[in-house]
């Protein structure tokens, strides 16, 4: 029998009531594949266990470092983790630029900006304990023309606050000492700021989350939530573990309580445990280049522009990597599908429910002009480098070749605008009252991903009492 409620949607800056609906109570059962610690990957061996007291749905970045937090803190509970692919961090995790963000950028006061400066330190420890490589390259945000330096001023006025340390505005000299080949009338010198492969962290949460006993799930992707109030035989087990997660190949756990990590998915997984559809999840592709290697002494560490407040992006930007490669970009174009990496990817369902959504039809009436753009130089390669030469006049078209793409998960309210923090959703109900959702995650996720963790566990543990 579904049943009718409300539930708070929680920002955490402000409380809004939503209707939510609950699905159908049943029972089922399967065998599993379940992954073993591999030296740098994980691989599937067979498993008999399918009764949790948590699960988490998703392996990304956030996803396990909550699933390492919550055993951490739990160990004498049973925890699982489960990925939809073959091998976690595939996604937002595994296609990122890699960079360690200080928190400038963010509103003060907002989930972002506190837990951005307290993930930095935590993301530097835990790479120093295990042994993850990193590089701390600074970031100059490049202040181009004189009518740029009055918005610089209010970034570092914004980080001053959101308690970024280091913080200087530098000159047209300093930027030169520091970047040769940048430039600049001023620039916002952060030099905290760093670089690391954001997948390699993610799969050591997943190794240090197995170590401790959890089990990692791959190849499950999850289709639906029900309620179960008996198991086959009428076992109290039943009572233990009411709901039952189903898998795509009838596979099928049963579990206490669930936190979604969902990523590009987050918004469907929510709906599925009678939660709101909004916010919607809209996804945007980025198309990078990379400087050839012989071009790569044109940039030593990040360069970024000053942020253009009439649009939701932070603009191209120069970007080291662990490699010693360099990237470049990237753009920012609307999906047609969920994961599309490729420009013309396309699927039907990802494109009808976008279109569907006002709220995504009045954000491409207001930045039409600006989508525009950014198609074009993700066709266009020049266009694209006319961009990146504003801060680096030598960079020529033949210095650069055609880098990965990534599509970010960005929440979309159904007035057109793109939510601009982290976003945490929980129902009432039989369901929906052992569930919490991460509904918006974007950037600064990964480096946010420790200090998310730990906040998600509190809440995990006060709101089900474990």
């Amino acid at each position: 029998m579904a049943a009718h409620g409300k539930f708070v949607f929680r920002v955490f800056a402000g409380n809004f009531v939503r209707n939510a609906t609950f699905l159908k109570p049943h029972t089922a059962s399967a065998t599993l594949q379940t992954t073993t610690i591999g030296r740098r990957q994980f691989s599937t061996s067979n498993t008999g266990q399918t009764e949790f007291d948590v699960v988490i749905v998703g392996g990304g970045i956030v996803g396990l470092a909550a699933a390492r937090e919550l055993i951490l803190r739990h160990p004498q509970l049973k925890f699982a983790v489960l990925e939809k692919e073959k091998e976690l961090a595939s996604h937002q995790s595994g296609h990122n630029s890699g960079v360690i963000h200080s928190g400038i950028y963010y509103t003060p006061g907002s989930l972002k900006a506190r837990l951005c400066v307290e993930g930095l330190d935590l993301a530097y420890k835990y790479c120093d304990d295990n042994n993850i490589p990193y590089k701390k390259t600074g970031k100059l945000i490049v202040a181009v023309e004189q009518e740029e330096v009055p918005r610089l001023e209010k970034l570092y006025e914004r980080g001053q606050q959101n308690g970024v340390r280091g913080l200087r505005i530098i000159g047209a000299d300093e930027i030169r000492e520091m970047e040769p080949h940048c430039r600049g009338v001023k620039a916002l010198d952060s030099p905290n700021t760093g670089i690391v492969d954001w997948g390699e962290v993610a799969k050591s949460y997943g190794r240090n989350f197995q170590q401790s006993g959890g089990q990692v799930f791959t190849q499950f992707e999850v289709t639906d939530f029900k309620t179960t109030k008996e198991s086959q035989g009428n076992s109290a087990e039943g009572l233990k573990y009411p709901v039952t997660i189903v898998g795509q190949n009838n596979q099928t756990v049963r579990a206490r309580y669930v936190l979604a990590c969902g990523g590009l998915y987050s918004d469907r997984l929510a709906e599925k445990s009678g939660c709101s559809s909004v916010p919607k999840i809209v996804g945007f592709r980025g198309d990078y280049l990379l400087l050839k290697p012989e071009k790569c002494h044109l940039v030593k560490g990040n360069i970024y522009p000053v942020p253009n407040p009439r649009f939701p992006w932070l603009g191209v930007h120069f970007t080291p990597r662990t490699d010693g490669s360099v990237l470049l970009g990237p753009n920012a174009v609307l999906v047609f599908k969920r994961e599309g990496y490729r420009m013309l990817d396309f699927d039907l369902t990802d494109t009808l429910d976008a279109v569907a959504f006002k709220g995504l039809r009045k954000l491409v009436y207001k930045h039409w002009q600006f989508g525009v753009g950014e198609l074009w130089r993700g066709f266009n390669m020049a266009a694209q480098v006319k961009q990146l030469q504003r801060y680096v006049p030598e960079l020529r078209v033949q210095d650069v070749t055609r880098g990965p793409s990534g599509v970010r998960a960005q929440a979309l309210d159904e007035e057109g605008q793109l939510v601009d923090d982290f976003v945490f959703d929980g129902g009432v109900g039989e369901l929906g009252s052992r569930m919490l959702h991460v509904r918006n995650a974007p950037s600064p996720a990964a480096t946010s991903s420790l200090a998310i963790a730990k906040m998600i566990a509190d809440e995990v543990q006060n709101k089900f009492e474990l």
